[in-house]
């Protein structure tokens, strides 16, 4: 990313050019397969930045929506990856979808957890490649009454961490005298303000509420009202670790509408989800210092990372963020040997951020 672009005739289409086009090709292949219109929406997991679902974003997805002229007779597939996000985008995107076509799927390529999840819980079918994984719902919430670290950093809190400490006490610890628990509750009150317990159950009661609203858009057979009530409870509380991973056996198992595409989609699925993954370097974890230490500068003035694409056939549009690198001035009366330099911390500068529309 620092390095200085380097010159072609004009006649000679750039790199990021060849990308754009054969990407454009990869989606048109897509949607000829899946005889549908497909938006990408790919919010970047790369390693030492935050990009999460965004209600920016919808704004974006409109655009296209718009652009694509969807009919209500034609199919949308939303080609989705992403760590998730802010828990009512999911709504407000799956809603606005629908109010284009009531045909509405979602492909996972790789990564779709929390806010992602529950995008596809939105769809009639969950298409996911072999790398697909879906993840729990629960949330991890922070407001003014959560604790902090020594550092000052509030500490987001699971509503599952607050359930689990009452199992322990319950099952592991054997405590089930009524006195017994009470006392177990006020450990846990003194160390954490009940204000801040209170918001995680809220929240947590919002994502199975958004989960049921969101199954009831396409299960509207009243026997799938049993299957509603069972998939929002496990994908909230059940599964014990929000970082677990959800495979597409185990989405079956849960009893979601997944689908396992055949050889054909399930390739150009991975060769889309490929060239997001290189042009976005998802792969290489953002690392100021490192980047400085091979710049052989104090300074770099400016750092662009793609934090998220909304891209289809003919639009295409990015969440951009620019950064200045800084190493700390050493002061010069106190020399320190070079090895020592390279390794004194980086500082990242945010400079900008919004969303660009590429072409």
């Amino acid at each position: 990313m620092t390095t200085l672009p380097t010159t072609t005739p004009a006649d000679t289409p750039s790199p990021a050019t060849e990308k754009r086009e054969t990407r454009e090709a990869i989606i048109k292949e897509l949607q000829t397969e899946r005889g549908s219109k497909i938006i990408s929406y790919i919010v970047s997991t790369r390693q030492g930045v935050n990009f999460q679902i965004a209600d920016d974003a919808v704004r974006i997805i409109y655009d296209h929506l718009q652009k694509l002229g969807i009919k209500n007779t034609d199919k949308v597939d939303i080609f989705l990856h992403s760590f998730g996000g802010v828990g009512v985008v999911p709504w407000k995107l799956v809603n606005l979808v629908r109010e284009f076509s009531k045909d509405f799927e979602v492909l996972v390529p790789y990564k779709a957890y929390s806010a992602a999840t529950m995008i596809a819980l939105g769809a009639n079918k969950i298409v996911m490649h072999r790398m697909g994984e879906l993840g729990p719902i629960d949330p991890k919430v922070a407001n003014e009454f959560n604790p902090v670290t020594p550092q000052g950093q509030q500490i987001g809190i699971n509503v599952e961490d607050v359930a689990s400490y009452v199992s322990f006490m319950k099952e592991f610890a054997g405590i089930t005298h009524e006195d017994e628990l009470i006392q177990a509750l006020n450990s846990l009150t003194n160390n954490v303000h009940p204000l801040a317990i209170g918001n995680v159950y809220r929240f947590y009661a919002q994502s199975r509420m958004m989960a049921k609203k969101l199954l009831k858009l396409h299960m509207i057979d009243p026997k799938d009202e049993h299957i509603i009530d069972e998939v929002s409870e496990t994908l909230t509380s059940k599964l014990f670790f929000h970082g677990h991973p959800i495979n597409r056996k185990e989405a079956s198992d849960l009893k979601l509408k997944i689908e396992e595409p055949k050889q054909k989609i399930e390739e150009l699925m991975w060769k889309l989800y490929k060239s997001y993954e290189d042009e976005m370097e998802i792969l290489q974890p953002f690392n100021p210092q490192e980047m400085l230490n091979k710049s052989g500068q104090n300074n770099i003035d400016s750092v662009n990372v793609i934090g998220a694409c909304v891209e289809s056939e003919s639009k295409e549009d990015r969440f951009v963020s620019e950064f200045r690198i800084i190493r700390p001035q050493i002061p010069q009366n106190a020399p320190l040997p070079l090895q020592i330099q390279a390794s004194i911390g980086a500082v990242v500068v945010p400079l900008s951020s919004g969303w660009q529309t590429i072409r």
